[in-house]
């Protein structure tokens, strides 16, 4: 089934049409759910909640850009709707440990796709694990961020800062970055666990 008779199909409430657009979307979905969720359940109720909302707002859908990526935005601003709706962002966080780590801009996208990393985000504290996730994989900027998340510009950049710091110093404690020989020189583990 083509992508344009997905969409038609679904427009007209076709039940195989709904299940072909699932069946195609809803892998690479969950992987987007699961890095905002704390475990597999949470990241299974964003996607429901997300793919129900794509059925009810798919005749907004105006064939710019792609659909997969009309998608995807769909489920992420499902994700942050979920947090908040849970309490789940404002949880407290513990800076101490983000403190005073050397933070390389280049070391964290670099191996951002290694599943190792995906745990190691997945474990930071909830607010720090939005902000990285939506701009450095999903590319909303500050301000963007900011809106979304009812938070002020200066607190998406601080927590992006303090996420990375925290996330270096836990990919050196799990050993799939080296702490760095000379100040500004991050190295890969000699075994990384890829």
């Amino acid at each position: 089934m083509t992508e344009e008779a997905i969409l038609q199909g679904c427009l007209n409430n076709q039940p195989a049409a709904q299940q072909e657009l699932y069946s195609r979307y809803s892998p690479k979905m969950l992987t987007v759910c699961y890095r905002f969720a704390r475990n597999r359940e949470d990241a299974e109720d964003m996607l429901q909640e997300g793919f129900i909302r794509v059925f009810t707002q798919i005749h907004q859908f105006q064939h710019k850009g792609s659909f997969e990526g009309w998608i995807r935005r769909i489920i992420v601003h499902t994700c942050i709707n979920h947090l908040k709706k849970h309490k789940k962002f404002n949880d407290a966080v513990d800076i101490s440990n983000a403190q005073n780590i050397m933070v390389r801009e280049e070391s964290v996208p670099s191996i951002i796709q290694a599943k190792q990393v995906i745990e190691c985000i997945r474990t930071l504290p909830v607010g720090y694990r939005t902000v990285l996730n939506l701009f450095a994989i999903e590319g909303f900027t500050h301000r963007e961020i900011a809106q979304m998340l009812e938070i002020e510009e200066s607190t998406s950049r601080s927590q992006y800062t303090r996420a990375k710091a925290m996330l270096e110093q836990l990919l050196v404690q799990k050993k799939i970055i080296l702490q760095p020989q000379r100040q500004g020189e991050w190295v890969a583990a000699a075994h990384p666990r890829f």
